[in-house]
């Protein structure tokens, strides 16, 4: 196989789910190549929508905003985390998560919960415990990325269980948390082939932002197979 770049990322369309709350997202003609002699799309979306990071600003106004960090902040080596099969709403104990964590290392929590993208099932997607989250920054992890709705729980519509526990440990690390990633299965299948991964997840150059959407992507290079 050699090199393989794996796109990560959910595509922007109008409709789309989002986080309860924020803004939906539209993608819709502007201009036409047949009226106007290009083809153009109006976007209103929100800077939390489909696959993105959050900055630490997201949840402290005294914590660093999306273009104060480093852009190896969003790339690097990846590691998955195993932890799918879960029931819905389940927090996942810090007893999954991989070896091989440290500075520098992106951490992918791979929770099979992207198979639900699109219904209603998806907001009831497992999420790291406090526990888990504090581990992982113990641990020198700065950057991390679940293919689900949050890093926290998402409350059922109506319910109020509002909970940003997860968040704050990490955000307030000054750590990147990147959400509703989506294939992570062939990335955890590379990892358990022993394959080298890197991860990038650059976002959009959005001034002063709690977050952006991103095109995250993996690189998988099984003729650097790790021992």
């Amino acid at each position: 196989m050699g090199v393989e770049l794996l796109d990560l990322s959910v595509p922007i369309a109008t409709g789309m789910p989002v986080y309860p709350g924020d803004p939906e997202v539209e993608a819709v003609p502007a201009l036409s190549a047949a009226e106007s002699g290009v083809n153009v799309l109006r976007l209103h979306m929100g800077s939390q929508s489909g696959t993105h990071v959050d900055a630490p600003f997201h949840i402290d106004d005294s914590l660093p905003r999306l273009d104060e960090l480093p852009l190896t902040r969003f790339t690097g080596p990846a590691v998955v985390m195993d932890a799918r099969g879960l029931p819905p709403r389940t927090p996942i104990g810090p007893e999954l998560l991989p070896g091989g964590l440290g500075p520098g290392v992106v951490l992918l929590i791979a929770t099979g919960w992207s198979a639900h993208w699109g219904g209603g099932d998806y907001l009831a997607h497992p999420y790291p415990a406090v526990e888990t989250a504090e581990a992982i920054v113990a641990a020198g992890v700065r950057t991390v990325a679940i293919d689900a709705l949050s890093v926290d729980r998402t409350p059922p519509p109506g319910s109020g269980d509002f909970s940003l526990a997860a968040h704050r440990v990490l955000c307030g690390a000054g750590a990147v948390i990147g959400e509703n990633l989506t294939g992570l299965g062939r990335v955890l299948d590379a990892q358990n082939a022993g394959c080298a991964i890197d991860v990038s997840l650059f976002p959009i150059a959005l001034a002063g932002a709690d977050g952006a959407p991103v095109r995250a992507v993996a690189r998988v290079d099984d003729r650097a197979v790790l021992v």
